[in-house]
């Protein structure tokens, strides 16, 4: 760490459990965003300030003119613009220093296996089902940690899958894919301005948290919040050991598994 680091980088060094060590840890870091919208922004924003490395953000469509109620990494100038791409800008003005990759498309099969296997942490900004499970099934795969957010109206909600861990439960084991969910969508129901970004900035927090290798992580919890009452709750739970995503025997946990459902994910993100 050089000198204008260890400056620009000193209120998180003060920190005793952070200190030179955990920013360097944060310094060496991957993260992949998937969402560069609602949730991607406030998450993307606040890990390249505090010094991410590299981010790999992944978004496949463009800046709207109703985003921008929201979607604070985008602005005025930048509508049409593809939002992966002001997503780089937005970056870039904040902290030169780091790696901004973005990527106009929609992942899906071996690349986002090969993406996910190349990154630290997780974090999965996108609104749809489809895309929530192939992302985590990559993430099991590959062992990989998966921050994960949602917002929707006045509710949203965030939790960690710490797939390095025997024990963690996987994204399949909370919310089981093919089973009668209603998914909604904000360009329907609406959702709140500010709640995308306490939602996006704790994802931040525990993908800091993740890097550096401090604290205790949102592993195990869903930590819920009604914004219109604020008002949070926590439920707790465990990993299921017959999900058919991160059991043992699972074909995810497989050596030649691919994530071969190309056209399972949607957009990246409409928050």
């Amino acid at each position: 760490m050089n000198d204008q680091q260890l400056l620009r980088y000193s209120r998180h060094i003060l920190l005793d459990a952070l200190g030179v060590e955990g920013q360097q840890r944060i310094l060496d870091s991957h993260a992949l965003i998937i969402g560069a919208g609602g949730l991607g922004s406030p998450a993307a924003l606040y890990l390249a300030s505090a010094g991410i490395g590299k981010i790999t953000l992944v978004d496949d469509d463009s800046v709207d003119f109703t985003n921008l109620q929201r979607q604070i990494m985008h602005n005025e100038a930048r509508v049409g613009m593809a939002k992966a791409e002001s997503g780089r800008l937005a970056l870039a003005a904040l902290n030169s220093e780091i790696e901004v990759v973005p990527l106009i498309r929609r992942l899906a099969g071996a690349e986002l296996s090969r993406l996910v296997a190349s990154a630290d942490l997780v974090l999965d900004c996108t609104d749809n089902f489809a895309t929530r499970h192939a992302i985590n099934r990559a993430c099991v795969h590959h062992r990989k940690p998966l921050v994960s957010g949602a917002a929707i109206r006045f509710d949203g909600q965030v939790s960690v899958y710490d797939l390095r861990r025997d024990d963690a439960p996987c994204y399949h084991c909370l919310f089981p894919e093919g089973e009668d969910v209603e998914e909604v969508r904000c360009a329907v129901m609406g959702v709140f301005a500010p709640l995308t970004g306490i939602v996006g900035s704790m994802q931040a927090a525990e993908g800091l948290k993740l890097a550096a290798g401090i604290g205790q992580t949102l592993n195990g919890r869903l930590l819920l919040l009604d914004a219109l009452s604020m008002e949070w709750r926590t439920v707790k739970f465990r990993r299921d050991p017959e999900c058919a995503v991160c059991a043992e025997n699972s074909p995810v946990r497989s050596n030649d598994w691919q994530a071969a459902d190309e056209n399972a994910p949607g957009r990246a993100c409409q928050l």
